[in-house]
């Protein structure tokens, strides 16, 4: 699974609040980032949520 945010984040740091594992902010564009390449299995059910639950759609999953 690869992750990634889109143009479209508000930066509201939810997703880093859900799963600071594979999401940060980041203080100079003022967007979250992705921080790995590749999902681990363990982290996959998360990162489906945060997904869901953007307000801004702006992550994107590929499976």
């Amino acid at each position: 699974m690869k992750v990634i945010i889109t143009d479209q984040c508000m930066g509201d740091r939810n997703c880093n609040k859900l799963c600071p594992e594979v999401f940060e902010y980041d203080e100079e564009t003022l967007f979250s980032i992705v921080k790995m390449d590749e999902i681990p299995d363990h982290l996959k059910d998360v990162v489906r949520q945060a997904a869901r639950e953007c307000g801004a759609d702006a992550i994107e999953i590929e499976e």
